[in-house]
């Protein structure tokens, strides 16, 4: 039997993506090898811990997850001719007594075809999440449905629409052209970064962290990294992960209350991470074109790297967030550089920023704008309107710990002095 101490689970998701690869080449059929996959995960997930892992884990998927498209491919006839190949392969199998995967005999890993497949630009970025994480994070549709708290059918239906648009695409099974494939690896670089964002700030529900769906995104975007280490916004965007994630066991009291940054205890932030995070920017920065992921992750390196919050290095952050609104336009990014201009040159620099962001209209009802306006107009002493913008703000978020952190802070400005 394989090592005891290996973790089945996390072993499961690592091979999914290219188990489905492997079957997606040998078929020519990625919707149908997806949900075979499936089904041998759940498989090995209710074996394996009684029977034990097998000596080859990844050939023993191949082979049940081929079976699953075998008996599929009997069940209709229009598929006559697939059915014989399939037969013929598996009876190939057999008579040989190899593992199912020699096939496959360099060992592919398809991991990133898959992943890059799933989070083609034509895919919106919920199809595109949904279908990363099944078919590339390994996660069953229940769990995905949980993770964004709508019913599974919902989820199934959202899954399955998007494999039927990559099917209807003609899409082939392969390596992009290299004139698709800096969309594609955005796209996909894209959709990793929402799946981590979710899952260090999620957008509604009782709880502010969802740890394992960032906690997946690191991974998945570990294992694009190792594919491709000299990409500097791959290396950019894991790094960034490693810097923000560092700050989750600070990030929420013992009954889950959001702690603002200014508040946390920096001794509980993961110093490991910090600096596996901080070596990975270093080393991306200067060797290719710096793009949005890498200057954001030297924000967070500067975050990180200060002992409170009264020896961060605001002049860098606000010179960074200048760079990163010139190189990718976004009001939420303008609205960090608000902040920053704060902390810089004074609470009445940012609120300067804000009513430009208010006049735009791009943030109109966003809880973000509100609350970044409270705390500047309760930074210059303003209280009775930042009071009203934390209300404001409150009011606007579907997150539950924000808007408790918001109703408090501004309970605690209206309350008399004692």
């Amino acid at each position: 039997m394989a090592d005891a101490d290996v973790n089945a689970n996390d072993l499961l998701r690592e091979l999914a993506p290219q188990v489905v690869g492997v079957l997606t080449r040998r078929f020519r059929d990625f919707d149908a090898a997806e949900d075979a996959v499936q089904e041998a995960l759940l498989a090995a997930a209710t074996q394996w811990p009684n029977e034990g892992m097998p000596h080859n884990p990844r050939g023993w998927l191949i082979q049940v997850a081929s079976r699953r498209m075998t008996e599929q491919v009997r069940s209709e006839q229009a598929r006559r001719r697939r059915e014989d190949l399939a037969a013929r392969r598996m009876s190939a199998d057999r008579q040989s007594s190899r593992p199912a995967d020699t096939e496959d005999p360099a060992g592919r890993d398809d991991t990133l075809i898959v992943l890059l497949m799933c989070c083609h630009p034509a895919l919106s970025p919920a199809a595109a999440i949904a279908l990363t994480l099944r078919s590339v994070g390994g996660l069953t549709t229940a769990e995905i449905a949980r993770a964004f708290l709508v019913p599974e059918t919902t989820m199934a239906q959202r899954i399955s629409r998007a494999k039927q648009r990559i099917k209807a695409s003609g899409i082939p099974f392969g390596m992009p052209d290299r004139d698709d494939w800096a969309p594609r690896l955005d796209a996909a670089l894209h959709v990793l970064y929402l799946i981590f964002t979710e899952g260090s700030t999620t957008s509604s529900g009782p709880d502010l962290l969802r740890v394992e769906l960032s906690r997946e995104a690191i991974r998945l975007a570990r294992a694009v990294h190792q594919m491709l280490p000299d990409d500097s916004e791959v290396t950019g965007l894991l790094a960034l992960m490693l810097l923000t994630d560092a700050r989750s066991p600070a990030r929420t009291g013992p009954g889950g209350e959001l702690i603002p940054l200014a508040e946390q205890d920096r001794s509980l932030w993961d110093g490991k991470a910090i600096a596996e995070g901080v070596a990975l920017i270093t080393e991306a920065l200067p060797t290719g074109p710096v793009g949005p992921y890498q200057v954001q992750a030297a924000v967070a390196a500067v975050h990180d790297e200060a002992a409170t919050v009264e020896e961060t290095d605001w002049p860098q952050i606000l010179a960074l967030y200048g760079v990163l609104e010139h190189m990718s336009p976004n009001p939420l990014v303008s609205l960090n550089r608000a902040v920053a201009a704060a902390m810089v040159h004074g609470p009445a620099a940012g609120l300067d920023i804000v009513r430009v962001l208010e006049s735009d209209g791009r943030l109109a009802g966003h809880h973000h704008l509100y609350a970044v306006r409270a705390h500047l107009l309760e930074m210059g002493g303003d209280l009775q309107a930042a009071i009203e913008s934390y209300r404001a703000a409150a009011n606007r978020t579907t997150s539950l710990p924000e808007r408790r952190y918001l109703t408090i802070r501004a309970a605690q400005l209206a309350a008399p002095p004692t």
